[in-house]
């Protein structure tokens, strides 16, 4: 998957919208987008919204965080409706995936769901204290299935005026960046980048999502459907960077015995292996 669009989760017409788009996947949102006296309402069209939703798109809702006292609800609400994952705002390591993940096996188990069905993605840099818990990711759930970063509530959290002066981010978001697609590595789940939040700013979007592929991030959340075509083309690897990952993998299966294979007079050992073949798994997605 390359694109994650979110969508309010008071609004029918911006899912049905969300749904002619080729988002790989929706995030329905019960979180930011919608005004607290609104939240509890929102539920039940959330559950309208995966009643209806497009079939080729994955569909994942992010629900209030754990200290809101509203996650129970949001997940009583929206399980029975069998959505492919949820997205877990304010997490702070493996103890939070974890008790979501115990909430989750009973949500299915009573509505006849199979155990292990819904998937979780953090957003995982929304606070100091949940940076400082990015490698904590050890001992998590199998649940776990991506890992977001985000750089505006991480902004509050700082206590930082601004987090970017014009397409750069600041030292401290970069890390928190870095350290999120790092950690997404080590865990073996997928790194998400985060929404580019000038809409209108498509080149650098671009930009954004091809440095993000480049890095390793497998994916970039997305705030407006225009935004999702320019990011899936980002995501699909070059015609060079396909040309290249071929003749390594050619050159490695006409000596597989080897270690180290020579290219173009350079040494090219199983690490270059590794990231050509992940390259042309893109190519095929």
């Amino acid at each position: 998957m390359r694109s994650f669009l979110f969508v309010p989760g008071d609004s029918l017409r911006k899912f049905e919208n969300a749904k002619k788009t080729a988002a790989d996947a929706l995030i329905l949102d019960l979180e930011d987008s919608i005004a607290p006296d609104e939240k509890i309402g929102a539920r039940s069209t959330v559950r309208e919204m995966l009643a209806a939703r497009n079939p080729v798109q994955k569909i994942y809702i992010r629900i209030n965080a754990l200290d809101t006292g509203m996650t129970l609800g949001d997940l009583a609400a929206v399980i029975p409706g069998r959505p492919d994952g949820v997205v877990l705002p304010k997490c702070a390591g493996a103890a939070d995936v974890n008790k979501l993940s115990l909430y989750l096996d009973a949500f299915e188990a009573a509505a006849g769901i199979e155990n292990g069905a819904t998937r979780i993605v953090t957003v995982a840099t929304e606070s100091a204290r949940a940076v400082l818990k990015l490698m904590d990711f050890e001992n998590m759930s199998p649940r776990l299935w991506g890992m977001m970063w985000g750089a505006e509530d991480l902004a509050a959290s700082l206590g930082a005026s601004k987090n970017r002066t014009g397409r750069r981010y600041h030292g401290p978001f970069l890390l928190a960046r870095d350290l999120c697609l790092i950690a997404a590595a080590a865990a073996g789940v997928v790194a998400i980048d985060t929404i580019a939040t000038d809409i209108n700013d498509l080149e650098t979007l671009r930009e954004e999502a091809i440095a993000a592929r480049q890095d390793g991030f497998l994916a970039k959340a997305v705030i407006h459907p225009k935004h999702v075509d320019v990011v899936n083309a980002a995501f699909l690897p070059t015609d060079e960077e396909i040309a290249w990952s071929e003749k390594v993998v050619k050159a490695f299966n006409d000596n597989p015995t080897s270690g180290v294979v020579k290219i173009d007079g350079k040494m090219i050992d199983k690490p270059h292996l590794r990231a050509a073949e992940k390259i042309l798994a893109l190519r095929r997605t």
